[in-house]
């Protein structure tokens, strides 16, 4: 497994991590019990995974807490997280509701200190209560040990042209973010990872592959209607495949193995998450984001067709998607 820097934090982290939401939620939201989960965590450390990001929300944390009972705690990053507001809730939580999230997951996970405490699933409308009020009481909660690092993940299904990451990375308090980028969501090249990179905050990307990329259907209907609204070239409203340029010899074995390895060497991301329910799956996908990056003709093609879409392959996690 390859190690990079998380952003400042002084972390190494592996380039993959194991996303323990999504889709699948470790295969809690399929036909896999709860031993099955905790193995196919531990599969992850085995090849060489040390991130592991969960949730309150994502009901995985003691998943996770159980499968690292055993290894070194230096061994394993552990990011969670706790979210500002419900979901038809207009106020956000109190900096409180917080600060007790933290300490229920510091329970659940069975550690005495979280790597990376994010405040999840932040909206534009909450930005200003999240920074003037939420930080300082998660702070004073880092100075007694309790997490490491603060970040901060957006709501990228809501706020698609990522307004609250925007404003985010100009403040100094973030140490972390978690952010939606992919083969047809790069506007964070410019929006986002320009000023990561400068400010040394760490990236964990969470939407390499999304039901555009791993169902053909859900992608024959995107072109189809971006073809209608003059986003892409007409010709892809009728191609079968309209990504399969992507698939050759010397290029990627399939779209999601593409999908992953655009993600993984864009400057700028430093750990691409992947979240499945399946060893197989797993294998594979943490294959792909070893593998070199994409040809220079592909990657090209790629930014002049999509380079300029906003909003695209944005969906919630569906329940039903396997990659």
């Amino acid at each position: 497994m390859e190690r990079t820097n998380l952003g400042r934090t002084g972390l190494q982290v592996g380039v993959a991590g194991l996303g323990c939401g999504g889709s699948s939620r470790l295969g809690t939201r399929t036909d896999k019990s709860r031993a099955e989960s905790v193995t196919l965590v531990r599969q992850a450390l085995d090849l060489g995974v040390n991130l592991l990001d969960t949730a309150a929300r994502y009901g995985t944390e003691e998943i996770v807490g159980e499968a690292i009972a055993a290894v070194p705690r230096d061994n394993v990053v552990i990011s969670t997280k706790a979210r500002l507001h419900e979901d038809g809730a207009e106020a956000p939580h109190p900096p409180t509701a917080l600060v007790e999230g933290l300490e229920d997951s510091l329970r659940r996970l069975g550690t005495d200190c979280i790597d990376v405490f994010h405040v999840h699933g932040v909206l534009p409308q909450h930005y200003e209560h999240a920074r003037q009020n939420v930080v300082p009481a998660l702070l004073a909660e880092k100075d007694k040990g309790k997490f490491l690092h603060l970040g901060i993940t957006e709501y990228a299904s809501v706020d698609t042209g990522q307004t609250m990451l925007v404003r985010a990375v100009e403040d100094d308090c973030w140490e972390v973010i978690m952010v939606a980028f992919h083969m047809m969501n790069q506007k964070p090249r410019q929006r986002i990872f320009a000023h990561t990179r400068r400010h040394g905050i760490g990236t964990l990307n969470m939407f390499a592959v999304r039901d555009i990329f791993s169902k053909p259907a859900r992608l024959s209907d995107a072109m189809r209607a971006l073809a209608a609204d003059g986003r892409v070239p007409e010709r892809f409203a009728t191609i079968d495949d309209p990504l399969g340029f992507l698939v050759h010899d010397g290029g990627a074995t399939s779209v999601i193995d593409a999908a992953y390895r655009f993600a993984r060497h864009e400057p700028g991301v430093d750990v691409v998450l992947t979240g499945t329910g399946d060893s197989d799956h797993l294998r594979a996908n943490v294959a792909s984001i070893l593998k070199p990056p994409l040809p220079a003709e592909d990657l090209a093609t790629l930014r002049e067709l999509f380079g300029d879409l906003d909003g695209v392959g944005l969906d919630p996690p569906n329940p039903a998607s396997r990659s």
